[in-house]
């Protein structure tokens, strides 16, 4: 017996073929159907050919399969020659494909950007004890800098990892790369938990950290182009400003459970117990979660987009992505230097900034930086929201403008004022604007390049922009400190980045304009079929 017949539906009529979505009415008999149901067209083996091709098609019988949130029609007439004569086969290609929900789609995208932040995070706020674990010198200067030179070796390989990755997502697709990149991340990630200290093998020690650091670097350098290209091709129409804002949100919600951490850390252990080996039990916890990230990318549905993109990515070349989207790079590559220079100047050295300039404690500061990071977090989808209805760059040009302008006055405050209200106010205001900038930014940026470039040109653009200004941005901050005297180098270096980012703000390709009251145009076939029996 038919499911329809099982659930009450009867006269059941095939109102419209769309691209991408079939419309059916009948006769509602269940309460908890509704009376007109929009089917989504699976993509799966030769059921998509049947679904395209059902302009005039007579549906004499369909049975709904019910799952969750997903209903998928199955025809039993002669609907298409091209459906194979064995029933299981048919079964089989119209059941073996689930559309994957929203939330794991999400999640599947930003799993990986996130643990790259957790671990970058963790590493960065532990500093000062791996200083000790893998660079033991006379003086805790020359260690910092060293750890913080191992934080930035990393970024040397990004652009690298990028191209060559952006490439390969552009031509075999999203999934494949993004499997990749997480992978190499798990065994950059085994590779600290289990190297040794100093003290036990010497020279070694810090040669493999440097080591997994670069196979980090490779790897994370395609992970924000292919994760930022999937979310804007699998974006509802609409929404891509949002929906793109998800991707900021898991690299700030990573590294605030990084900074968390170190508080937690630094509050459970003392540090002798920290250098003897709990520094390594936030990497553990990230090993845990790759194999998990790894699983739910392994089901991840390829966009429509990126699927068409993928046969025009096979005739393009580096070449020609320098010839035809000169714009598109620079205006690029400029803005990423206003983000990339505040993120690892400011926001992510905000506790070794606080603790070793200013005299705060450690557990101060790393309160300070959460708290930021709390309202940076939770502002950032909000961004996203209104740039898809009042456009990416006004969104974003009303949170960059106040940062750049506040950063030097609110920290000279905190020079003066040396209290931690002064610095929990200062880190909360400009967080709120500089979530401003990040709301929109991975789907601005990837709004720039056409799917059959866009991993390619994201890459490059984004990955040349970190290794330069943000690699090693803590370093040189570090050594222009230790070199002038200025207390609030980090500020001007940040500040600088912001006025080259407002002047790339106005080289965009803004997709986005206020709406209109008109309901957007669809491409869609209206058919108007006999009524099922």
């Amino acid at each position: 017996m038919h499911l329809s017949s099982k659930c009450g539906l009867r006269n059941m009529n095939l109102l419209c073929c769309q691209r991408d979505a079939l419309a059916l009415s009948y006769r509602n008999e269940v309460p908890e159907l509704p009376e007109i149901h929009v089917i989504p067209i699976q993509h799966c083996g030769d059921t998509k050919t049947v679904f395209y091709g059902m302009t005039t098609s007579f549906l004499s019988c369909a049975r709904l399969h019910l799952n969750g949130r997903l209903v998928l029609v199955e025809a039993d007439g002669e609907m298409d020659q091209k459906r194979t004569s064995n029933p299981r086969a048919n079964r089989m290609a119209t059941q073996e494909k689930v559309v994957m929900p929203r939330w794991k789609q999400l999640t599947a995208a930003i799993v990986g950007n996130a643990l790259e932040w957790y671990d970058f995070g963790v590493f960065a706020s532990l500093a000062v004890i791996i200083a000790k674990v893998f660079f033991p010198t006379e003086s805790q200067y020359t260690g910092l800098l060293l750890t913080m030179a191992t934080i930035g070796v990393g970024f040397v390989t990004r652009p690298i990892g990028g191209v060559l990755i952006g490439m390969y997502a552009d031509r075999k697709g999203r999934r494949a790369a993004l499997q990749l990149v997480l992978s190499l991340m798990t065994l950059s990630l085994i590779m600290i938990v289990l190297t040794p200290s100093y003290a036990t093998i010497g020279i070694g020690a810090p040669v493999i950290i440097v080591m997994a650091r670069l196979i980090q670097g490779f790897a994370t350098g395609g992970e924000f182009a292919s994760a930022t290209a999937y979310l804007v091709e699998a974006a509802p129409p609409g929404r891509k400003g949002l929906f793109g804002s998800w991707q900021m949100f898991g690299q700030n919600l990573a590294t605030l459970l990084g900074a968390l951490t170190g508080l937690l850390m630094t509050s459970l252990f003392t540090t002798e117990q920290l250098v003897s080996g709990a520094w390594r039990i936030p990497f553990v916890i990230g090993l845990v979660i790759a194999p998990v990230g790894i699983w739910i990318r392994r089901h991840l549905e390829e966009p429509e987009e990126a699927q068409e993109g993928r046969r025009a990515a096979e005739e393009q070349s580096l070449r020609a992505l320098f010839s035809g989207y000169r714009r598109p790079i620079v205006a690029t590559l400029m803005l990423t230097t206003a983000l990339t220079s505040s993120v690892y100047a400011f926001v992510m050295y905000l506790p070794t900034y606080a603790s070793r300039e200013f005299g705060f404690a450690l557990h101060d500061a790393y309160m300070a930086q959460a708290t930021g990071l709390v309202l940076m977090t939770v502002s950032i989808p909000v961004f996203g929201h209104l740039s898809d209805r009042f456009g990416r760059r006004a969104v974003m040009l009303f949170g960059l403008l106040p940062y750049v302008l506040l950063l030097y006055p609110m920290f000279h405050w905190v020079e003066v004022d040396r209290s931690f209200s002064s610095l929990l106010v200062t880190y909360a205001g400009l967080s709120f604007f500089f979530a401003g900038l990040l709301g929109p930014f991975s789907t601005t940026v990837g709004e720039q390049f056409p799917s059959k470039v866009r991993s390619t040109g994201l890459a490059l653009c984004y990955n040349v922009a970190v290794m330069v200004f943000g690699g090693f941005a803590q370093m040189i901050v570090t050594w222009m400190i230790h070199a002038t005297g200025l207390i609030l180098a980090p500020v001007l270096y940040a500040v600088g980045g912001g006025i080259v980012g407002l002047a790339g703000l106005f080289l965009l390709s803004d997709s986005v304009r206020p709406r209109a009251t008109s309901a957007p145009k669809t491409d869609r076939v209206d058919v108007v079929e006999p009524r099922m029996q």
